[in-house]
């Protein structure tokens, strides 16, 4: 028996045209050897598994390379590659900077530099995790990594590129790379089961490809780990009991209880799935995804979003023509504030069981169509009578403009029975009326306010409702209260005055303007203006303090009507 290469070391890169995911990088580093423009130093960063240290081995070997094609795909035969295929070159080295982190590290390193190349015509020198040099290792390589050797290359790798010294980032030519696709990962995947002549479906290497997260190297992991488990016939069953994946079927299942309204269902389900080892977050976070995936599905332009294998996204289609968007949405809220919550939590089961039983009430709520507004011609119906009250009784429809007496809301019918006193319903109890089935409630609109011209007599009976609609907040009505409103009708200006500039500067920030469309509700004049103007009284009284209590009751005296009153009554008017 030939000794075991994984496939992440046996299928790995060899060239530009094989590094999958990154054909933009590709394309720029070929160019750069074409057009003979090689920077000294490189950057690749991005996450793991998606070909940062294979890159640089490539851009290494094909630089180096002395019969290289026109395709810049190294010839493997001269004895720069096979020196290089073999650990042994002496031109391209690799440096693991999580354990050469240390400033003598990188002075060796330095050493090595100004050694030119015994085979090809460069020195490159990958280092990989580069983040984890100390800040006096980075200090340390600044110089060097400014104005090396005309034969020497550096290219960093990293995961972090946060945790890199701006100073060495702009000393090199950053490439970010992508996660790799789960179309692209089963597409490579797919290709090495043909060479390993293993038999694998679609389904099964889609959520090895979700599994690993946009990594290419933890998609050839875990399909080597399949293989060892399951042998060359692979089955979607074994692939999920194997890689502890929780299937699709659950999620299909509980979305059916939440559209029955079967809680007990949905918990016997999530008890099932907690039985078999499941973490219950990575559940919760899971139906988030499952919603999220249905929502995609609800219209054909989003579907490409979709990551899944086409059997799977069909069901999910289907389902999903049985889901509303409202419930969707609501479910998705429901879950990942589940989320949130989930490690503040003392009972986190109760969280998520409380979270089901949400979403299942989401699912059997009714939705609710908007009611046609009448205004039924009898008192409330007892429920044994109801039958016989909507047919034997009349209704009046009111039209929008229509006002309670008029004409246009006389009912079509000689019946002269009293009619109840009508009252107004808000929303909320609109909504009890649809849900509880109840149609003996009146319901109607409220009275439309009409319009008054802008005069004296007028406005004082709109300011006195003005003065009642703020009753929740005393300081303002009583200050309105006060007001003395005036009519300036050149400048279509209503003005009332307050005793002091804070008064006057609060009101206008808060609530002038609330105030100003109470008026133009109720008064006829489109470019109605309220203005908030300072009492000439207490300007002046402003001016000056009132330090002794007779400057006081001299100043309560002028201003204060209610003192005035107090003295009268108190009998100290003749004082």
């Amino acid at each position: 028996m030939g000794q075991f290469i994984v496939s992440a070391r046996k299928y790995r890169p060899n060239d530009f045209d094989s590094l999958i995911g990154q054909e933009n990088i590709a394309r720029t580093l070929k160019n750069s050897i074409l057009r003979n423009q090689l920077a000294h130093a490189y950057l690749f960063c991005g996450p793991r598994g998606v070909g940062k240290t294979s890159a640089a081995r490539i851009f290494a070997k094909t630089i180096n390379c002395s019969n290289i094609s026109e395709d810049l795909v190294p010839c493997g035969i001269c004895e720069s590659c096979l020196s290089f295929a073999e650990g042994r070159s002496y031109s391209i080295h690799e440096l693991d900077a999580a354990s050469n982190n240390s400033v003598d590290d990188i002075r060796n390193l330095t050493d090595k530099v100004r050694i030119p190349p015994q085979i090809g015509k460069y020195s490159v020198y990958i280092i990989d995790e580069v983040h984890m040099l100390s800040q006096q290792a980075f200090n340390a390589f600044l110089k060097t990594l400014e104005e090396p050797p005309s034969y020497a290359i550096f290219i960093l790798a990293t995961t972090e590129k946060h945790k890199i010294l701006p100073t060495i980032l702009s000393r090199c030519q950053t490439y970010d790379f992508n996660r790799i696709s789960v179309d692209n990962i089963v597409r490579n995947l797919k290709d090495i089961a043909q060479k390993e002549q293993v038999t694998i479906g679609d389904d099964t290497l889609h959520i090895i490809a979700q599994k690993a997260d946009g990594a290419m190297r933890d998609a050839l992991t875990l399909f080597d780990q399949t293989v060892a488990f399951c042998g060359h016939e692979v089955s979607y069953e074994q692939v999920i009991r194997n890689l502890n994946v929780l299937d699709y079927e659950y999620y299909f299942k509980l979305t059916d209880e939440f559209l029955k309204g079967d809680y007990a269902a949905a918990f016997l389900i999530f008890d099932e799935i907690l039985s078999k080892g499941f973490n219950a977050l990575h559940f919760i976070s899971g139906l988030s995804n499952h919603f999220r995936d249905l929502l995609v599905c609800k219209h054909d332009a989003s579907q490409s979003l979709l990551e899944l294998a086409p059997s799977i996204a069909k069901r999910y289609r289907e389902l999903s023509e049985k889901c509303s968007s409202d419930f969707l949405y609501e479910a998705l809220a429901t879950t990942t504030e589940c989320e949130v919550s989930y490690r503040n939590s003392g009972n986190p089961r109760l969280l998520i069981e409380f979270a089901l039983l949400k979403i299942t009430r989401i699912g059997t709520a009714p939705s609710v169509a908007q009611p046609t507004v009448q205004v039924a011609s009898t008192a409330q119906v007892a429920p044994e009578s109801a039958a016989v009250a909507s047919t034997a009784q009349p209704t009046t429809q009111l039209t929008p403009n229509s006002e309670p007496g008029t004409q246009n809301s006389r009912p079509q019918t000689t019946d002269s029975k009293p009619q109840t006193p009508k009252t107004s319903l808000s929303i909320k109890d609109i909504m009890k009326e649809v849900k509880s089935g109840s149609s003996s409630k009146q319901m109607e609109f409220a009275p439309e306010i009409v319009k008054v011209a802008l005069n004296e007599e007028n406005l004082q009976q709109v300011w006195e409702e003005l003065v009642s609609s703020q009753s929740r907040s005393p300081n303002l009505s009583s200050a309105l209260a006060k007001g003395d409103p005036q009519i300036d009708l050149s400048r279509s200006v209503v003005s009332f005055s307050v005793s002091n500039i804070t008064q006057k500067e609060y009101i206008d920030r808060h609530f002038l303007k609330r105030l100003e469309a109470f008026l133009k509700e109720r008064i006829d004049l489109p470019a109605l203006r309220l203005e908030v103007t300072l009492d000439e009284v207490s300007d002046q009284c402003s001016t000056s303090k009132l330090y002794m209590p007779s400057d006081k009751a001299n100043y309560l005296q002028k201003t204060s009507e209610e003192y005035r009153e107090l003295k009268k009554n108190l009998g100290l008017d003749t004082i």
